[in-house]
């Protein structure tokens, strides 16, 4: 798995060092230092990768359901027991709080445990009349690709739902914060997943991509991640008609209305925005306020930022840790100047902390030009820009200003306006009055160039099935089983 602190791959049920014989370095965000090693993948090595799960498939997919689901238990529950060395490798490699990595790991345990809870339900045949029925049947070997924002939660949704549908995984881990995926692997290795089922690589984005999606073994792409990257691997998934499930980038709008307390607005807002330093594409980027209450707010936000805590992830006085990478700060330094430039005002932050470590300060800004790029691009970071509108159908059009479609927030007590919103705003998810991360149970989705496919849910496991239509079954009450070859 890995010996201080140097990480292995796991390939056909054993952990080992990359075939090229070379690793990469990890650096602590918060000291800029490095502290570990994680094993490149070479080609053949994900040769074996794709034998091993092709050959797992067929006994897989046939294991009953009930089997699958109570192993996900199982490894949800040793997860579960492994929290605190997880999460404390997790802060070391990302930078957030030991408080956000825990929160996080407690979210994949729930991941784990709502799939395998669910996957006997969730690969039952059920009947549409009296003479027809549907089977799911698992679709085959997945590739799956993940980030360094959330490894924790985002590595457990790209093996739980299609390992309970029947699916071998084949997952790409992310360089920068591979303890996530070792540790739950190696949980699903403890829990007894079978060889085959479940691969872990690391290594160069682009070479293990199109090798994984250049072989027809693989069925079914699972990519979180930047909205450029992720067409780009559509294009290459079009080549085997793999299906595909990607959850894109955001620029999530916060819509807050005259009638709503702007005390709890303003809490919820700035809690969830800063967790994570920002680096989340549900996180809000762009606050629009109903002009009346606009100074008001805006100085409460202002003075709430003022007093986030920004220092080293582990000290359990720390609000926000450092961001996860030198490109992350550049990424800050770039939109803020940008935006300056067009005439913007830094109410407070704007600049890097000068500290040894990836700081950014949280960072306000109004008067912000529509045609800035922080207004056109995602930021993922700590940058937030707020600003006035008059009416709701001026809202919602500015709400909607953006190419992204992910998430969308609104702070109103108008059963009315809450309605017009929901209505009116285009994303994949509306909360109204809170903010809250995608928990395990509902389908979560984005739209427009926020991706497409569903996970979470009922939904997202359907997306690792096929649903064969059966007519004529009104007698069949035998068990079925997979004819995947």
């Amino acid at each position: 798995m890995f010996d201080s602190m140097n990480y292995k791959l796991f390939i056909d049920g054993t952990w080992r060092p990359g075939g090229s014989g070379t690793d990469l370095a990890l650096v602590n965000p918060a000291t800029e230092q490095e502290f570990g090693r994680v094993a490149v993948a070479s080609a053949p090595d994900l040769d074996d990768a794709l034998r091993s799960a092709q050959m797992a498939l067929l006994r897989w997919c046939n294991t009953p359901a009930k089997e699958r689901g109570a192993l996900l238990v199982r490894a949800a529950r040793i997860l579960r027991g492994n929290i605190d060395a997880a999460a404390a490798a997790l802060s070391r490699e990302q930078g957030k709080t030991l408080a956000e990595a825990r929160g996080e790991y407690a979210r994949a345990v729930e991941t784990l445990e709502w799939n395998g809870t669910h996957a006997e339900e969730l690969s039952a045949p059920f009947p549409i009349d009296a003479n027809r029925m549907i089977v799911p049947e698992a679709i085959g070997v997945v590739g799956a690709f993940t980030p360094w924002n959330y490894p924790a939660v985002l590595n457990a949704r790209k093996l739980a739902a299609p390992i309970a549908a029947g699916c071998p995984v084949i997952l790409k881990g992310a360089e920068e914060t591979p303890s996530p995926g070792v540790y739950i692997v190696a949980a699903l290795e403890e829990a007894g997943i079978p060889p085959g089922v479940v691969n872990l690589v690391f290594g160069d984005p682009p070479m293990i991509s199109e090798h994984l999606l250049g072989s027809p073994v693989v069925r079914v792409l699972s990519f979180t991640g930047s909205t450029p990257v992720g067409k780009q691997l559509a294009k290459i998934a079009a080549t085997n008609l793999q299906r595909c499930v990607l959850e894109l980038g955001g620029h999530s709008p916060v819509v807050v209305f005259e009638d709503t307390d702007i005390s709890k607005a303003v809490s919820a807002i700035a809690e969830y925005k800063f967790e994570c330093a920002g680096q989340s594409c549900n996180a809000p980027s762009r606050i629009l306020v109903a002009r009346p209450i606009y100074e008001e707010f805006l100085a409460r936000l202002v003075q709430w930022a003022r007093k986030i805590k920004v220092g080293m992830p582990d000290d359990p006085e720390t609000d926000m840790g450092p961001m996860a990478n030198a490109r992350r700060i550049e990424a800050m330094a770039r939109l803020t100047k940008d935006a300056v430039d067009r005439g913007a005002r830094i109410e407070t932050g704007g600049k890097r902390i000068d500290r040894l470590g990836f700081y950014w300060a949280p960072t306000i800004l109004s008067n912000v030009n529509t045609e800035s790029d922080v207004l056109r691009e995602e930021p993922f970071g700590p940058i937030l820009t707020v600003a006035p509108f008059n009416t709701i159908e001026e809202a919602i059009e500015e709400a909607n200003a953006t190419e992204y479609g992910l998430a969308s927030y609104v702070f109103s007590d108008s059963p009315d306006i809450q309605k017009r919103m929901i209505r009116g705003l285009s994303a994949g998810a509306i909360s109204v009055n809170h903010l809250k991360g995608v928990s395990a149970d509902a389908p979560n989705a984005g739209i427009k160039q926020s991706g497409y496919g569903y996970e979470g849910g009922a939904e997202g496991m359907r997306i690792f099935q096929n649903l064969k239509l059966v007519n004529g079954a009104n007698a069949v009450a035998v068990e079925m089983r997979s004819p995947i070859a």
